[in-house]
């Protein structure tokens, strides 16, 4: 199990466990459809992908509930590796 969802820190962050589950829940679709990450990927794991950003403020629910990044995103990427494989 991922370690952060253990800690009621993340849930704190978001607002409670609702918005995180959705937060999830969305950025997880929009990575596995291709979506580039915000952080720099520590493993090929799109779950653990999506909570480094969460931890790392670098995405958040809007008032209509729709993912956004915390800052005017300008396109440059972080390094990224290859999210098409297990492993």
């Amino acid at each position: 199990m991922i370690e952060e969802l253990k800690e009621d820190a993340i849930v704190n962050k978001i607002g409670g466990r609702f918005k995180l589950a959705t937060l999830i829940q969305k950025r997880l679709i929009a990575v596995n459809q291709g979506a580039r990450p915000y952080v720099t990927p520590t493993s090929n794991d799109k779950l653990q992908i999506v909570i480094d950003e969460i931890m790392q403020d670098k995405i958040y629910l809007d008032s209509s509930n729709n993912v956004q990044p915390t800052e005017e995103f300008d396109g440059d990427y972080p390094e990224t590796i290859d999210l098409t494989t297990n492993g």
